[in-house]
């Protein structure tokens, strides 16, 4: 699973002219999900997108999370995180989740924000033509990802000790 999540001073997200989703200051999150992501890598990201420190504490400094400086989240699917042009110029998309698999892994990411770190989450709506509009504030961008078969962070934790 891919995450690219934007520090931004508002976002929304359009389906046909109609604002199907709206923030303040918060994040927007473009979600990817690979073909091999599961529920836990799914709450896994949801984790990492709620807890993660880019939000300026009183001298600056990244130190304060989504939550810490209550704040919303906007997530959008977008399968084209897992576009792979590095052969031709005509992306293959083979790595993306199809459809039937990625949409209840994407709405327990957004359930996940809501009910276990209890954000105020919007959302696009899942294989739409949408416009996402933006401010990002900053610019801060990172790109949080997470692959079958990685260890957990507590599990990396308790290995190394």
């Amino acid at each position: 699973m891919r995450a690219v999540v934007q520090r931004v001073h508002w976002a929304r997200v359009r389906v046909a002219d109609r604002v199907v989703g709206e923030i303040d200051r918060g994040v927007l999150v473009l979600l990817g999900i690979h073909r091999d992501d599961s529920l836990e890598i799914a709450s896994w990201i949801a984790h990492k997108i709620a807890g993660l420190r880019i939000f300026p504490n009183e001298h600056g400094r990244f130190d304060r999370s989504v939550a810490d400086v209550r704040g919303s989240v906007l997530v959008v699917s977008q399968f084209t995180l897992y576009g792979d042009a590095r052969r031709g110029f005509r992306p293959s998309f083979s790595d993306a989740a199809p459809p039937d698999k990625a949409e209840p892994l994407y709405e327990h990411v957004v359930n996940q924000l809501r009910t276990r770190h209890a954000l105020h989450t919007e959302m696009g709506i899942f294989g739409a033509d949408m416009e996402v509009e933006s401010c990002n504030w900053g610019p801060v961008t990172i790109i949080i990802e997470k692959e079958s078969g990685f260890p957990h962070v507590e599990e990396s934790r308790t290995s190394s000790s």
